[in-house]
């Protein structure tokens, strides 16, 4: 990988095999791809409910509000390093060029490991997701697997071709189920609610009642996801306008939905008891609100777009996984052979097929052992991923000021160091509290070791890897992350 001190006027490192990669991505196209990759209709569904269940208050709209912020602050940096960093690496090649090839290595395989895991968990939800609805509406009982990997199939196709048509399919279900999502909303908000509209969903007084660290952790569970612009540096129309410009949309669109969801949801249990009525039954508090304020037609279109939701969601975390395994192939990582372009559909074809193989095998071996597809493969995975990525962002910001200390110092300061430690500092406590809270997140003490144990070990493979070479073989170290 190459960087740029200060504003240096670099050669463009991706001319090679990313030059090869189909260029036509606007900023629309990303924003699609990021957006639905956090499956809106998903985080209504699970996520949002869970905000007022477990913080046992009803100020899930400040939450999320919360997190858009700190994330914005976040993205301030990041998007800054794309401008020196010409790679489509993100997390690892802006930690390399702050801290170094060793420390670069380590997010690289973190961040793998993160991504690959949270796909997982994705497909479990998805095959609960789809056979629930193929029980409900065709009174048939299909295995939650073979769900799974019937959609996995669908998806490796999808993932081998073109970039543009997995955008396309993402546009669709995104703009889908946005409009489900925002019609219940609407519908509760005109009729006034289960007891006339409050305003004490947003008063900052409940902020701390209940256990909060639990409501902000989900908060920001719901936005991951939104970090994968920077994956798709390499086949966007201008990546240093696009990039940016999709990263600051895409907070600004999860953020907005899911607090306006939220208001919603609250005034439509009830603002005095949201977070009793969502502890009852969480997960059907979006399909009750549906069939109560706007009918079982909206009902029924929540259920199946369900399905399509985190189908979006699963494509686009494959498609986030095969980018970066391509990355890491050309920067000497991993196998050569990741990091071939397919000559017709100019996609990193190969690494998009060692992917869903990988999958199959891991979801496959995960279904044998008899895992409950959602009290232990979702919640579990799911759990490892938000962890991992908090301490990438954690990382990033660090990397940010790092690199810009060695700079030529014609950044803005807010952008090269004031944000970044604003970021570092508000997202170092929200790792915190998700460690803190853990086991209530990954299903025990045990599972909650565990995790941490396996993403310590993610980032020592890669770290350690690059210490070797840089030991015994500096030729090979000297290739490590270059592209």
């Amino acid at each position: 990988m190459s960087a740029t001190r200060g504003h240096q006027a670099p050669v463009d490192p991706s001319i090679g095999k990313a030059e090869l990669l189909h260029r036509g991505l606007g900023v629309g196209s990303v924003v699609f791809m990021v957006v639905a990759a956090v499956a809106p209709l998903g985080a209504a569904c699970a996520v949002i409910p869970l905000v007022f269940a477990l913080s046992g208050n009803t100020a899930a709209p400040l939450y999320f509000v919360g997190a858009a912020v700190v994330l914005s602050v976040f993205a301030v940096g990041f998007t800054l390093m794309s401008r020196h960093v010409r790679n489509a690496g993100a997390f690892y090649s802006y930690v390399q060029a702050g801290l170094g090839k060793v420390p670069g290595a380590g997010t690289a395989s973190l961040a793998l490991a993160s991504y690959v895991v949270l796909l997982i968990a994705l497909y479990a939800l998805l095959g609960v997701s789809t056979s629930a609805a193929v029980e409900q509406y065709l009174g048939m009982e299909v295995s939650w697997w073979l769900c799974a990997f019937a959609f996995l199939a669908v998806i490796s196709l999808l993932g081998y071709r073109d970039i543009e048509v997995s955008a396309k399919v993402l546009g669709v279900a995104l703009v889908l189920e946005g409009l489900v999502v925002i019609v219940v909303d609407l519908a509760i908000l005109f009729q006034g609610g289960d007891d006339g509209l409050s305003a004490e969903p947003l008063n900052p007084g409940n902020l701390f009642d209940g256990a909060p660290g639990l409501g902000l952790m989900f908060a920001f569970f719901a936005f991951v996801g939104f970090e994968a612009t920077a994956v798709f540096r390499s086949e966007a129309k201008d990546p240093e306008r696009t990039i940016p410009r999709a990263t600051y949309i895409a907070i600004a669109i999860i953020g907005t939905l899911y607090a306006f969801t939220s208001f919603a949801m609250a005034n439509g249990l009830g603002a005095g008891k949201a977070a009793a009525a969502a502890g009852a039954d969480p997960s059907n508090v979006m399909q009750g609100l549906a069939n109560r304020y706007a009918g079982t037609v909206v009902e029924d279109a929540v259920i199946i777009l369900l399905v399509t939701s985190v189908f979006a969601c699963c494509l686009s975390f494959h498609n986030v996984v095969a980018r970066y395994q391509f990355n890491l192939a050309n920067g000497r990582v991993l196998p050569a052979a990741l990091g071939e372009v397919h000559p017709a559909h100019r996609a990193p074809s190969r690494s998009s097929v060692v992917v869903s193989a990988m999958t199959a095998g891991i979801l496959g071996a995960l279904a044998a052992a008899g895992l409950d597809p959602i009290l232990e493969i979702y919640t579990w995975l799911s759990g490892a991923a938000t962890l991992g990525i908090l301490m990438l962002m954690l990382l990033t910001s660090v990397a940010v000021v790092a690199f810009h200390q060695r700079g030529d110092g014609t950044d803005p300061i807010w952008n090269s160091v004031i944000a970044p430690i604003l970021s570092f500092t508000a997202l170092a406590f929200v790792v915190y509290m998700v460690l803190d809270n853990l086991d209530l997140l990954v299903g025990g003490q045990t599972a909650a070791n565990w995790v941490c144990i396996g993403l310590a070990i993610a980032f020592a493979v890669g770290a350690g890897t690059a210490a070797l070479a840089r030991g015994t073989s500096p030729q090979r170290y000297a290739e490590i992350l270059e592209d």
